[in-house]
């Protein structure tokens, strides 16, 4: 060793955490019409979360309102509409059923597809709950938000793979 004494220095971080009260949620309005269903999922369930912010707290719902629109609109790749299947059970023994996302698209409720799209990318739990209480999903282009204030965002348009001709 030469004369030469090493003194480390500790740096003091100070880590920031957001409150439940300073949270400031924005409105968005996103039109699903020919979009890609988990390009979609996934933005909207950042967009959700809060991701998107600096401020952004794991324990916190930081995350913005969603309103999506044409719900009954939204595209899959592949064969993905016919394939993949919806389950729920009745209650009762062998009371397991299954729905193709095309029968549900297609139907009285094609909203429950996105939501449950995105339910899936959010934590599960109280905070996921709370968070997916946050995204507004609409069958047709009229939706009752309009007072909020949404600010359109072309989905579609951010990335060339997400919308389907």
């Amino acid at each position: 060793m030469s004369g030469k004494i090493r003194i480390a220095k500790t740096v003091q971080s100070t880590s920031f955490s957001l409150r439940c009260q300073d949270v400031k949620k924005n409105w968005i309005l996103i039109d699903a019409e020919g979009v890609i269903l988990g390009r979609l999922a996934a933005f909207v369930a950042t967009r959700l979360r809060g991701k998107h912010t600096a401020a952004f707290t794991p324990s916190v719902d930081c995350g913005d309102n969603v309103v999506i629109i044409n719900a009954e609109k939204v595209k899959m790749t592949g064969n993905k509409a016919e394939e993949k299947n919806f389950y729920y059970h009745t209650g009762y023994p062998g009371g397991i059923k299954e729905r193709t996302r095309a029968f549900m698209l297609a139907g009285a409720h094609p909203e429950r597809v996105i939501k449950k799209a995105v339910e899936r990318m959010l934590p599960k739990g109280p905070l996921g709950v709370r968070q997916l209480a946050n995204l507004k999903v609409c069958k047709g282009t009229e939706h009752p938000y309009a007072g909020n204030k949404p600010v359109k965002v072309d989905f579609a348009s951010l990335n060339p793979k997400n919308k389907r001709g």
